[in-house]
């Protein structure tokens, strides 16, 4: 596979460039690079995600899996400052900007971290929500891997996008077949934005 913003440590140069957004009705004044995904634009996957989800939980743990340089971690901060925002990627540049635009932003509600220290501190507390535009583009296998990594310590939802064209309705049938609850609460562009929750315990149900 050839390198792409997914890669630990990407070999394109780190040529930093400035950008405004508005994310969720609040403007940023960010940075980014080259190196991570969407560096020039607020992704329309991003967009409809963040166009359909609803306000996190106002407390707990809230974690943006797949950062990139954070529009959804600063998101997630400035909609519940009292929470704990963990934003997680496994790319070193995207966390070093999400760091920085963070501080840009006066967010100090968020944490960045690699997926090996973000699962260990989800294991840990638990994540009462969790918002993502997943890296489809690794592949059918390792994407399903990484979302059953993070699903498994759900005490709240977890809302993601995925484009149509690259299996968001086939994805959403496999979750449920592994007993989660998928809803698709949004649909845009050619993305789908589904709420995926941990099943109820067998006692509570019916």
């Amino acid at each position: 596979m050839s390198e792409h913003y997914f890669s630990p440590d990407p070999a394109a140069p780190d040529k930093r460039s400035e950008h405004s957004f508005t994310i969720r009705g609040t403007r940023f004044d960010i940075t980014s690079s080259g190196g991570v995904f969407s560096h020039d634009r607020l992704d329309k996957g991003t967009q409809v995600l963040l166009k359909y989800v609803i306000d996190p939980p106002e407390d707990g743990l809230l974690v943006d899996v797949g950062c990139g340089w954070g529009p959804i971690a600063l998101a997630l901060a400035t909609a519940s400052p009292n929470a704990r925002v963990l934003a997680v990627d496994v790319n070193e540049r995207a966390r070093e900007l999400t760091r920085e635009n963070a501080k840009r932003a006066r967010l100090a509600n968020i944490e960045v971290a690699t997926p090996e220290e973000g699962l260990a501190i989800a294991k840990e507390h638990g994540i009462a929500g969790l918002w993502s535009n997943p890296p489809v583009r690794i592949g059918k296998d390792p994407l399903h891997q990484l979302l059953l990594d993070w699903f498994q310590y759900l005490t709240g939802t977890a809302s993601i996008v995925v484009s149509k064209n690259l299996g968001a309705d086939s994805l959403g049938s496999w979750l449920q077949g592994q007993g989660y609850e998928v809803e698709r609460i949004g649909s845009s562009g050619g993305f789908r934005v589904l709420d995926v929750s941990a099943p109820r315990p067998q006692s509570l149900q019916g």
